[in-house]
């Protein structure tokens, strides 16, 4: 208990850090307001740490099969074992679960409550409307559900399966959630493997190979004094004219910050990092779709290789790789790059280019949709890992 308890508190700590970073500054708020936003900055604190979690359940176990293969009977990690292991998988999926259908939902309701009419108005209103509206949503789907299993199979035992809510239910819906996140995951990610390439040059210094950038410099400098002096100029009566210039002016000034960091730059930052991460990602990418391609390949030919699910020889027993160590490594590394490019690909797809969130300027609303499908993805990650192979 202690070491789950020390491990989720440092990833609630990470995740509050980032949450803070992107959260929009709060001007000067009613005392309510205020106690509303940070209640449901802590619920989505909780959420993210529990969807870091969930990223991390995988190379964890996978780097303590290795640990524990090669150090059998050290006393150290006597602590690392396999209840360990399936007791954080067993609390991931119940905060999973507890996060996606209670806290999550609770938050967003709360955050857009006022209270019921002729009530007073307080922290008690607004949380008796949030919990009208949870059991309302609960009564919704589990209607949904009910009238989907009646149409599909109406049998006595798929009828009494409903009330049975902690070992059915609630488990069959978390299951279908996943499914979407794994649909979701396979259109995410070569989105994301391609933008990789792009997001990775917009962050490192390219190479300047035939160019000169103080002729560049000197250029952008004149383009910038230009339009200056033609917004300077315009009337303004004329709105639209101004409005396009100002645009045409924070263009060139972001060319300019560029130019400058390119200039700024040590020569080993730009001829020798930037080629290296390229060919990293290449690597990877490749390896990946190697991996990929291999398991297709084996899914054909032998039908042994078919995922069993959890059924395995047990942690610390036999390599999950054939290469061991060095493979379960270069794993591990492919399952983050693999999270990195699909959240790359999930905000670069236009549908959920809205919910981007952006530094110091990021409502909650917002906040808590980023947590939600972040939270999806990540518990999406596992199935779709051992489905690839």
């Amino acid at each position: 208990f202690q070491i789950c308890f020390l491990l989720f508190a440092v990833l609630y700590i990470v995740s509050y850090f980032i949450i803070t970073r992107y959260k929009r500054k709060a001007d000067e708020q009613e005392d309510e307001d205020a106690i509303v936003n940070r209640i449901s900055l802590f619920l989505s604190t909780f959420t993210l740490a529990v969807s870091a979690g969930a990223v991390l359940l995988l190379p964890f176990s996978i780097i303590s099969n290795e640990i524990l293969l090669s150090f059998p009977q050290n006393y150290y990690i006597q602590w690392l074992n396999g209840s360990l292991i399936h007791g954080l998988w067993n609390l991931a999926s119940l905060f999973s679960n507890l996060c996606l259908f209670v806290l999550m939902p609770f938050a967003f309701f709360f955050l857009e409550s006022e209270g019921f009419a002729g009530l007073k108005k307080g922290i008690r209103a607004r949380i008796l409307e949030t919990l009208v509206m949870l059991i309302l949503l609960a009564l919704l789907i589990f209607g949904i559900v009910w009238v989907a299993s009646a149409l599909i199979d109406n049998d006595a035992a798929s009828m009494e399966s409903l009330y049975d809510l902690w070992e059915f239910y609630l488990p069959y819906l978390y299951s279908c959630i996943s499914l979407m996140g794994c649909l979701l995951l396979l259109l995410c990610t070569p989105v994301g493997l391609s933008r990789m390439f792009t997001v990775m040059g917009q962050l490192l210094v390219k190479p300047t190979i035939l160019e000169d950038l103080d002729e560049q410099m000197y250029i952008i400098t004149l383009e910038e004094a230009a339009i200056q002096r033609r917004l300077n100029g315009v009337s303004s009566t004329v709105e639209s004219q101004a409005a396009e210039l100002e645009r045409e002016l924070e263009k060139v000034k972001s060319k300019k910050t560029n130019l400058e960091r390119r200039k700024k730059a040590s020569a080993w930052e730009r001829n020798l990092v930037y080629p290296a991460v390229m060919i990293l990602l290449l690597t990877e990418t490749s390896i990946s779709v190697l991996l990929v391609a291999l398991n297709i390949l084996y899914l054909l030919v032998d039908e042994t290789a078919m995922p069993k699910g959890s059924g395995g020889p047990g942690i610390g027993n036999a390599s999950l790789s054939t290469f061991g160590f060095v493979g379960a490594a270069l794993e591990i590394i492919l399952i983050f790059y693999l999270m990195v490019s699909s959240v790359v690909g999930f905000y670069s797809l236009r549908f959920f280019e809205n919910i981007t969130p952006r530094k110091d300027d990021t409502t909650m609303t917002k906040i808590i949709g980023n947590c939600v499908s972040i939270l999806v993805l990540s518990s999406a990650l596992p199935v779709m890992s051992r489905t690839l192979g």
